[in-house]
């Protein structure tokens, strides 16, 4: 699934209409489903009301929503919740809190079993260190796992090794997604469901077949992985930013991000279109 980029005017309102063009312009090459308000997704800038209007926006395709949820409180946490849960996403991709219970064990389970226990919507933890500077503890992973209503996780360290333990940790039926470009290869040979990448913006079918060969045909996902590797680390090294540049680039309209992130100036911007 891709992280979906939430397109934005100069002003820096939701564009809607560009929104589900995107979609619809990566649903015709094959993705079927989408992450909204991710970390690509700027889900730490949405404000109240605006993952609503994101999902309602797409609600009548017959695909997979997950919704993101990014807050530094559990009360705000559930505002979000209960927007996912009335605008009609499936699933809710729930991001850890990244300032003051950031490392405080018995806080970061709590805040996720309050959501776990109040949402009617399956959760999937969010580990995601290059925007939190906070990796989730394999032994947080471990107990929250056996929660019935926290079915998965998405990892975005790009640590095979760290990986391997939570697939080893958590249940069988645990659902584990990839979040790094560069990892994916490895990754899926190791055991993870799939991935949710910002590249599945800006390289949709390079990305989908990769996730395909994975496991049936590894020399063929191995060469598909060297580009995949050499075009993200130079997209995704100017963050949410490069990862807009690379998507207009490749047909998706991708607005500007929200301040204070700003576009790219044009010479990075065309380096970027050059490589995609």
């Amino acid at each position: 699934m891709p992280a979906l980029l939430t397109p934005f005017t100069v002003s820096g309102a939701l564009d809607i209409r560009a929104h589900t063009g995107n979609v619809r312009t990566l649903a015709e090459i094959g993705m079927e489903g989408f992450v909204i308000g991710g970390s690509n997704g700027e889900g730490p800038y949405l404000e109240a009301g605006e993952r609503a209007r994101l999902v309602k926006a797409l609600r009548r395709r017959k695909t997979h929503l997950m919704c993101g949820i990014a807050a530094e409180s559990t009360r705000v946490a559930l505002q979000q919740v209960n927007e996912a849960e009335e605008s009609g996403a499936d699933s809710i991709l729930v991001m850890t809190p990244t300032t003051v219970a950031r490392n405080r064990d018995s806080a970061v389970l709590a805040f996720y079993r309050t959501i776990a226990e109040h949402s009617t919507l399956p959760v999937f933890l969010y580990s995601v260190p290059m925007v939190t500077s906070y990796s989730l503890p394999i032994e947080l992973v471990w107990r929250l796992s056996r929660h019935e209503n926290i079915v998965g996780m998405k990892d975005s360290s790009g640590d095979v090794v760290r990986l391997q333990a939570i697939i080893d940790a958590a249940p069988t039926d645990f659902v584990l997604y990839s979040g790094s470009s560069r990892a994916l290869t490895a990754a899926m040979a190791i055991g993870c469901h799939g991935a949710i990448t910002g590249s599945g913006n800006y390289l949709p079918e390079l990305v989908l077949e990769l996730v395909s060969k994975a496991k049936e045909d590894p020399g063929k996902a191995r060469r598909l992985q060297k580009r995949l590797s050499r075009i993200s680390a130079d997209v995704e090294a100017h963050g949410v930013p490069g990862v807009k540049a690379a998507a207009r680039a490749a047909g998706l309209e991708a607005g500007f991000p929200r301040a204070p992130l700003t576009r790219l100036s044009k010479g990075v911007e065309t380096s970027i279109a050059k490589l995609i």
